[in-house]
């Protein structure tokens, strides 16, 4: 039995005793996971801004560099993993050059087609983000053992691939 209570036991609690008929089992794990939600957007945008880069850059720069050596994909490919609409993916790719952290070039196999890689400059605040990144996410989890963040991983993974 759990003895620590927080707010989403208080929430709940007062939910069932106004209306008992309701199973409120689904709000004690979703809200947590919403209030989990609230802690990790601040800690990522700290990381974030620490090394002068938006959520959104972040996006596009991870996206390159997971892509690994030469960093380099097309507009396309970047859509598929940010899942944004091609006039922003477009506009960001512009503001992220003019910033000196990617590069646009025609790509050599489709000359209609473009491939964006990441520049020196790109790769270098990405890889500080990520350190960044990693350090506030271990912060957070910190609280719990090892076992258990692999067991939550587990079932919030069961969760994620029934709804995707």
């Amino acid at each position: 039995m759990v003895s620590e209570q927080d707010e989403v036991d208080r929430i709940v609690g007062a939910w069932g005793s106004e209306r008992p008929d309701l199973d409120f089992s689904p709000m004690a794990v979703l809200s947590r996971v919403d209030r989990l939600s609230h802690h990790l957007d601040r800690a990522r945008r700290e990381a974030f801004r620490r090394t002068d880069i938006e959520p959104w850059e972040w996006d596009v720069l991870s996206a390159l560099r997971r892509a690994g050596d030469p960093y380099r994909l097309s507009p396309k490919q970047l859509l598929q993993q940010t899942l944004v609409s091609s006039g922003t993916m477009t506009n960001r790719i512009d503001r992220l050059k003019q910033r000196g952290l990617v590069e646009r070039a025609t790509d050599p196999s489709d000359r209609r087609g473009a491939l964006v890689t990441l520049t020196h400059a790109g790769r270098t605040r990405v890889d500080a983000a990520i350190t960044r990144l990693i350090d506030a996410e271990s912060e957070l989890l910190g609280g719990m053992t090892a076992p258990d963040q692999k067991r939550l991983s587990t079932l919030l993974r069961h969760l994620l691939v029934s709804l995707d």
